[in-house]
C-alpha cells in the first residue's frame, strides 16, 4: 500500500467533512440534538459527516472494514479497518465552542497505519503515516522539548461514565495543578493528542475513551517523537479505553503521578 497517497486522500476527505460541519454549524439548531447517554450528545451533523466520510473511505480502500462512532457502517472483522470519529467534540460544537475535529485512522489489526485529524475552526490538518514525520498543513511538527513536569502544560478530559473514579481522578488533577504549568480541558481527545504532537502541551491523559477518539491522534504523537501508553505504562491504549500521551521526556513523571494518585 502507498500509505503516503492514502494519507493525502484521507486528509482531503477530512477537510470535506470539516467543510460540511462548518457550514452546518453556522445555522445549527440545538433542538435537534439527541442524547446517546447522559451528557453524551449526537446530532444530525455528526451523522451526516460520518456518512460522507464512510462513502469516501470506501472508495479509497473498498476492502477495508469500519469502526465508526455513529454506526453508519460497522465491519471490524477485517484485517484493515477504518476507525472514524466524524465530529470529536460534539458537546463543544453544540454549544458553539470552537474546539472540535474530524478524526480518521487506518488500522492493521491493532497497528495504526494512517492518522488524520482535521481541527475545523483553526483549519489545521494533522497527518501521519507509518514511516513518516507528522505534519500540520503539510509542515513537519514535533513534540515539546520540556524535560520536567514543572515546566509542562497537561491536557485532560472527563468521561461521561466515570465508574466511581471521580474522587481519585480529582486528586490526580490536583497534583498536576500544583506541580505543572496547569491543566487544560479542551473537550476533544483528538485535538488534545495533536497538541501534544505539535508541542502545545507536554502531556495528555484520560480514561473511558473509545478507539475512534484516539486512534488517529496516537500515531500523530508517535510520529512526532512523542510517547503513548495506557495509564499503567502498557500498550493497550487504542482499545483499552485509557491513554497517556506525552513528549516522552516527562512521561515517567506523568506515569508516576498516575500510579501514586489514581492507581487505575
Amino acid at each position: 500500500m502507498d500509505l503516503e497517497k492514502i494519507s493525502q486522500n484521507v486528509a482531503e476527505l477530512a477537510r470535506q467533512a470539516g467543510a460540511f460541519i462548518r457550514e452546518e454549524g453556522a445555522t445549527f439548531n440545538k433542538d435537534k440534538v439527541e442524547q446517546k447517554g447522559f451528557n453524551d450528545l449526537v446530532s444530525y451533523v455528526d451523522k451526516g459527516a460520518e456518512e460522507l466520510i464512510v462513502q469516501g473511505l470506501s472508495k479509497i480502500l473498498p476492502h477495508a472494514g469500519f469502526i465508526t462512532e455513529e454506526g453508519t457502517k460497522a465491519d471490524s472483522g477485517k484485517e484493515l479497518t477504518w476507525i472514524v470519529d466524524p465530529l470529536d467534540g460534539t458537546t463543544n460544537f453544540v454549544h458553539g465552542i470552537p474546539v472540535y475535529a474530524v478524526s480518521i485512522a487506518l488500522a492493521n489489526r491493532n497497528e495504526i497505519l494512517v492518522g488524520v485529524v482535521y481541527e475545523i475552526n483553526l483549519d489545521q490538518c494533522f497527518v501521519a503515516y507509518k514511516g513518516s514525520v507528522s505534519t500540520c498543513n503539510g509542515k513537519p511538527i514535533g513534540v515539546s522539548k520540556s524535560v520536567h513536569l514543572a515546566n509542562s502544560l497537561v491536557a485532560t478530559g472527563f468521561p461521561y461514565d466515570d465508574g466511581g473514579k471521580t474522587d481519585k481522578y480529582l486528586d490526580l488533577l490536583k497534583f498536576f495543578l500544583q506541580n505543572s504549568h496547569g491543566l487544560r480541558r479542551l473537550g476533544s481527545a483528538a485535538v488534545d493528542l495533536c497538541y501534544v504532537a505539535c508541542g502545545r502541551v507536554e502531556g495528555y491523559l484520560e480514561y473511558n475513551l473509545q478507539s475512534y477518539d484516539v486512534a488517529a491522534g496516537t500515531l500523530i504523537v508517535q510520529q512526532a517523537g512523542g510517547k503513548v501508553t495506557d495509564l499503567k505504562g502498557g500498550n493497550d491504549f487504542i482499545f483499552g479505553r485509557q491513554i497517556l500521551a506525552s513528549n516522552g521526556k516527562v512521561h515517567k513523571e506523568l506515569l508516576d503521578a498516575v500510579q501514586e494518585h489514581f492507581a487505575f
